[in-house]
């Protein structure tokens, strides 16, 4: 096999968030990027049993910390490269409309800190839910450009 097109066994697949039907806030687990030369996280958002609105929506959000149970914060906006503008800073996608469900996100984590996580803010009364997951995509060191 072709060193090139062997992606699965190059890159390290972390989840940050099961897959989960979301009617509250959801934090996802803390993943060490130790090791790592780049960071990318993909949230995937399924169709929402709420109608969407200003008032009613989910942002995605990134925080980081120096430590993997504390201190987890609100990344800058400088800290990914697709912020958008939310509740908090580190927000990089704001789903307020049907048009902005059943659709793939994804942020690269450029910051310094070597935990992140993301968190789905739920603004509003979801009472049917919307799925949702996210995975951090990690590059091994061993393998960035010389």
């Amino acid at each position: 096999m072709s060193v090139v097109k062997d992606v699965k066994n190059k890159l390290a697949i972390k989840s940050t968030i099961l897959p989960q039907v979301a009617t509250g806030d959801v934090t996802g687990a803390a993943v060490d990027t130790q090791d790592s030369v780049g960071v990318g996280l993909v949230a995937h958002v399924g169709l929402s049993g709420d109608t969407l609105s200003g008032s009613v929506k989910i942002e995605l959000e990134v925080q980081h910390s120096d430590a993997s149970g504390s201190g987890f914060a609100a990344c800058a906006d400088a800290d990914i490269d697709a912020a958008v503008t939310g509740t908090n800073t580190g927000t990089f996608a704001v789903i307020d409309d049907a048009a902005e469900d059943e659709k793939v996100y994804k942020v690269n984590y450029i910051g310094s800190k070597r935990y992140v996580k993301v968190i789905a803010n739920l603004t509003g009364t979801h009472t049917n839910g919307t799925p949702l997951s996210c995975v951090a995509v990690l590059l091994p060191a061993h393998l960035a450009p010389a």
